[in-house]
């Protein structure tokens, strides 16, 4: 009979391979940081997303994280930067990179309907870099303390970053597999035409057949990416595919950092030689005596555990919406940190009402008196956002008017990839008797329209 061996036994690769690729991620990963933090200030996002807003949605378990004013978010973006630049150098490598981390993830918990898959990635690769060697080669601390340089780490130190990117492409994939996405060719059917405009290109996109190429190549390429990138043989044309989709992405669709992060973070899949060539280019020297990077000793032993339980999490929470009825992309429970990229369309309307019971009085609410516009719109789709909109105009109405008992309603309509206007929120449910968490939200109105029934799915209990 094999004897089992428990998962904390296992043996994490230790075959000793070349720096070289650790160093080129921390460079591109900490160069695009800088570049991304010093972008969003010169374009006057701090003001717009951080300053302007009166109220801001919070992430669950986070709402203790406020914004700094004005002066306090330009210093913690400058923070960012300079950090970021610090990571790049490998200056002061370790306190950098614990700094980059707790600044980025700080400014990104401030407002949840500032929540974007690559910002999630970056704080998960932040965190991943605070405990990785990268500065230990090529970097102003191994300049400082010629001691410190090594050659060489473990494998498990190149595996867990292509593991991490690996990853969110096999998610992206995975979501990429339902009905709306394989056989309606949405929400691409509906974007693609409005690029009808684009010289010689135009009259192409407005060909419904391409929508559903470009539906199915996205799901198999997302899928598959990963392996191709892994076999040598492939290598150089999967890294070919990885530049020109995510190009054209950025092209149609204008989606920030995200295409540069992947085209970048790919570059871990290639071999040493790949690597030690390009940096060559910027004066990097091969060394031909050995030396090898040796964790301490305290902290290898909780090497295993912690990457067990790290990737376990990074397996299994985006699968969480198994537990919850209904159609994830109608729902929305479970949507987020699952790495579902591009799947919906999908606009809204929310009209709020405030009701006395002791007068039987009743007012419509002015949305724009408290949020932004790209507020009310992310907040009129999401039932999470919804949810904390009504609790806080509670506290608003009853210090301004000094209500002593509010009702909070909500008429609330959305339209998800290119189908009609249905009603998103039991109109009848008061809102600020409900409580927000991991439950399901059994306020939240059922699509039939959808490709799945509820009975298909898992269910947890209801509040």
């Amino acid at each position: 009979m094999q004897q089992y061996n428990h998962p904390t036994s296992w043996k994490l690769p230790t075959k000793p391979v070349s720096i070289a690729p650790l160093i080129t991620f921390r460079i591109l990963f900490g160069g695009l940081m800088m570049v991304g933090a010093v972008r969003f200030m010169l374009s006057g996002w701090v003001e717009r997303l951080y300053v302007e807003p009166r109220f801001f949605f919070k992430f669950y378990g986070f709402e203790w994280v406020e914004p700094l004013g004005q002066t306090g978010m330009y210093v913690l973006y400058s923070l960012i930067a300079i950090s970021a630049a610090m990571v790049m150098f490998g200056l002061f490598y370790r306190m950098a990179a614990v700094i980059f981390f707790l600044s980025f993830t700080y400014s990104e918990l401030i407002d949840l309907t500032n929540y974007l898959n690559h910002y999630y990635l970056v704080c998960l690769l932040a965190f991943l870099m605070i405990f990785l060697p990268a500065h230990r080669r090529f970097s102003l601390d191994t300049w400082r303390r010629p001691e410190l340089s090594v050659t060489h780490v473990p494998s498990w130190v190149i595996q867990i970053l292509m593991l991490q990117v690996g990853l969110v492409y096999f998610f992206a994939g995975y979501a990429k597999l339902n009905p709306d996405w394989l056989f309606r060719a949405m929400p691409l059917a509906v974007w693609l035409p409005a690029k009808a405009h684009w010289p010689l290109l135009g009259p192409l996109f407005e060909q419904p057949w391409l929508a559903y190429a470009f539906s199915w190549a996205g799901a198999l390429y997302d899928l598959t990416i990963p392996c191709w990138l892994l076999w040598r043989p492939s290598r150089p044309f999967a890294y070919l595919a990885v530049v020109v989709f995510h190009l054209l992405t950025k092209l149609l669709f204008n989606i920030g950092l995200f295409p540069f992060i992947m085209i970048f973070n790919t570059l871990i899949f290639f071999p040493a030689a790949f690597h030690e060539r390009l940096l060559g280019r910027i004066g990097y020297r091969t060394d031909n005596e050995q030396v090898l990077y040796k964790f301490p000793t305290a902290g290898s032993q909780l090497l295993r555990p912690a990457l067990i339980f790290y990737f376990s999490f990074q397996l299994l929470f985006p699968l969480r919406y198994l537990f919850y009825p209904g159609e994830v992309l109608w729902t929305e429970q479970g949507y987020r940190f699952s790495w579902r990229v591009m799947l919906v369309e999908k606009t809204g309307q929310a009209t709020f009402f405030v009701h006395d019971p002791t007068t039987g009085h009743s007012a419509e609410v002015e949305n724009r008196r408290y949020l932004t516009a790209y507020q009310e719109k992310q907040m009129a789709i999401q039932p999470d956002l919804i949810l904390q909109y009504a609790h806080f105009l509670e506290r608003e109405y009853r210090r301004e008017y000094g209500l002593e008992s509010v009702k909070i309603t909500v008429d609330c309509f959305v339209a998800l990839n290119g189908r009609a206007s249905r009603r998103f929120i039991d109109p009848e449910a008061g809102l600020t008797q409900l409580k927000d968490g991991f439950r399901n939200k059994g306020w939240i109105l059922p699509n039939e329209e959808m490709g799945l029934s509820d009975s298909s799915r898992l269910t947890v209990t209801s509040q």
